[in-house]
């Protein structure tokens, strides 16, 4: 499945090294303040190259709107939108052809599918995150006229969590041929209460899903986590008063549903698959083989992933809304 979202549906496509990826938006409500100048900083926290803690593809990323934008507002009708591949090293993965790397879906593709696009991953690769940011630039604008408002922290890398460290961990594992993962924190401000829906259509479900099919992601959390299975019920309820919730290990979600309080949501990242060290591994046919991954990667991913997590969580709370506006649609009749 490439589309995601129930109301407010994105629809993505494009590959690693192909011509172009992009996302078409459908659902999108009218008269929402959207151009390029919405997408240009989010596109530049995602986009590589830019220091020596990311890969060194260079890619500009500027996003092309083909559809759905008149006069700086959406109408309406789908937003499509496109950022062409510049900087494609395809030969860089010639060895790769009928090689599967240890730690990415080359296999598991080829499994299912019977081929693959070996050229950077194809549609596995990090790349295809791109088109996420265009969707959620569009997201984070429709929640913003509605008071809303995410943003995202690094709590750890290469089990680092001083700050001042993260550089040093990332260089060093780089030299080494190698890589690290992380923890990043994602939260959304200003979320009112009653978003979600009970069982099969719970919040934080919903957005569990939407962290889990970025590629990277292990794991995920909501307020204090996995933290809680050591807690006492007498200290991990968020106690009530007329002012609100006086603390929150339930990350502003209970039952399912939005409690008001501010959604937090740790995701753990896992160290970038390609590495230039030998490996072992096993051909398309299944043959054992050794392989050192070639082409231009990240040594550590969490850097720029926050904003591709910021829009996943925006994509979930934008959906959220639109089935909560039907909600109360049908108690005010």
């Amino acid at each position: 499945m490439n589309t995601f979202g129930r109301y407010f549906r994105c629809t993505m496509f494009g590959e690693s090294h192909g011509p172009a990826l992009g996302v078409v938006v459908d659902g999108c409500p009218p008269q929402i303040p959207f151009d390029t100048e919405h997408l240009k900083p989010l596109m530049e926290r995602r986009r590589p190259g830019k220091n020596p803690l990311s890969t060194p593809r260079q890619e500009q990323d500027e996003v092309e709107i083909l559809s759905g934008i008149f006069e700086g507002k959406t109408t309406g009708m789908p937003v499509a939108m496109i950022t062409r591949n510049r900087d494609a090293q395809s030969s860089a993965y010639d060895t790769l052809r009928d090689t599967a790397r240890p730690g990415h879906a080359d296999l598991s593709y080829y499994q299912k599918y019977g081929c693959r696009d070996h050229r950077g991953g194809g549609r596995s690769s990090g790349r295809e995150t791109v088109s996420r940011v265009m969707a959620g630039a569009l997201a984070m604008q429709v929640l913003a006229t509605r008071g809303i408002h995410i943003e995202s922290s690094i709590c750890e890398i290469g089990g680092e969590s001083a700050p001042d460290r993260f550089e040093e961990t990332i260089l060093r594992a780089k030299e080494e041929h190698d890589s690290v993962g992380g923890i990043l924190e994602v939260t959304a401000t200003g979320c009112p209460p009653g978003l979600g829906a009970p069982a099969a259509g719970k919040l934080d479900a919903e957005i569990a899903h939407a962290m889990l099919s970025i590629g990277a992601v292990k794991g995920v959390e909501f307020g204090s986590g996995f933290a809680a299975a050591r807690m006492r019920g007498s200290v991990h309820n968020d106690a009530i008063t007329s002012a609100g919730y006086s603390s929150n290990n339930a990350g502003g979600i209970l039952g399912g549903i939005s409690t008001g309080a501010p959604v937090i949501v740790r995701i753990a990242v896992k160290p970038t698959p390609s590495i230039a060290q030998p490996q072992q591994t096993v051909s398309m046919d299944l043959r054992d083989a050794m392989v050192t991954v070639e082409g231009r990667h990240d040594p550590c991913i969490v850097p720029r992933i926050g904003v591709v997590a910021e829009s996943m969580l925006a994509l979930v709370l934008v959906d959220a809304l639109c089935e909560q506006d039907v909600v109360l649609s049908f108690r005010s009749r």
